[in-house]
């Protein structure tokens, strides 16, 4: 996921060229994909995504952090890609969501195809570059739904982090911090959540899951490119620690519902 750092020109030409991207081969690649099967057999037995979210998402604490996994590029042929041995903070998300999701993982690769891409469509104009378009796009086909809390507000942002990418103007819908902390029993396990930019024209510089502990308190469960890792850690310590003033947060829908397309009331 883009970063609060500025761009450099030696990542935007990595971009441009679908750079450090790795393809899923070789034996690594095949202990992963084992791996992955097995989580996702192993979770049928959880009756609620949130669960099955927990479950998948703890057996992968303690994976590398590794930025641009993703292969393509405006002139380079977008390849799908479904590595599970590194992750960076969104494809952490995408493949925990789309392991729970499923009921085989014969489903796999489908359902993280329709996560990552708008319309499920493989090319790299498809692909959700933005979070913004990341959750307006997993809201549209019914895979999430936005969770609104007391004092929640949108800004409009003209986004602009690449050229190539164009410079959309997306609502983006938020979270007071305050509000969050003190509205944390309207979370729950399995959320996702997207930190709000203070830069005028990125929506998001982080994103993860949340997990509520026994005693209640959510804790922050993702891939830090400053810990270099998959981890798990208290909501609020890296609110402060990062300073943030608003989050989104989006709640997967229960499989059944993500699959034939049905509201839930009290969702928008």
């Amino acid at each position: 996921m883009q970063t609060e750092s500025p761009v450099s020109r030696r990542h935007l030409l990595r971009l441009l060229a679908g750079g450090a991207a790795l393809a899923v081969a070789g034996p690594r690649a095949e202990a992963a994909q084992a791996r992955m099967t097995r989580l996702i057999e192993e979770a049928q037995s959880l009756p609620t995504t949130g669960g099955r979210i927990d479950f998948i998402s703890r057996a992968l604490i303690g994976a590398p952090y590794r930025s641009y996994t993703l292969i393509g590029g405006p002139r380079k042929a977008e390849r799908f890609v479904t590595r599970d041995d590194v992750f960076d903070c969104v494809t952490y998300c995408e493949a925990v969501l789309a392991a729970a999701l499923v009921r085989t993982p014969a489903d796999y690769d489908g359902m993280l195809r329709r996560i990552r891409y708008r319309d499920g469509v493989v090319t790299w104009r498809q692909r959700n570059h933005y979070f913004a378009q990341w959750c307006d796009n997993n809201i549209a086909n019914n895979i999430c739904a936005r969770v609104g809390m007391p004092g929640g507000f949108s800004i409009d942002k003209k986004l602009y982090w690449m050229p190539t990418l164009g410079a959309p103007r997306m609502a983006v819908a938020a979270i007071p911090r305050a509000s969050l902390l003190a509205n944390k029993s309207m979370l729950a396990t399995g959320d996702v959540i997207a930190f709000m930019s203070p830069r005028p024209r990125l929506d998001y510089f982080h994103t993860g899951l949340i997990v509520i502990a026994r005693n209640g308190e959510p804790r922050l469960r993702h891939a830090a490119q400053s810990r270099g890792r998959v981890l798990d850690e208290p909501l609020a310590r890296f609110l402060g620690a990062n300073h943030v003033k608003a989050a989104t947060v989006l709640r997967p829908r229960e499989r059944h519902d993500a699959a034939t397309q049905v509201r839930w009331p009290g969702f928008t």
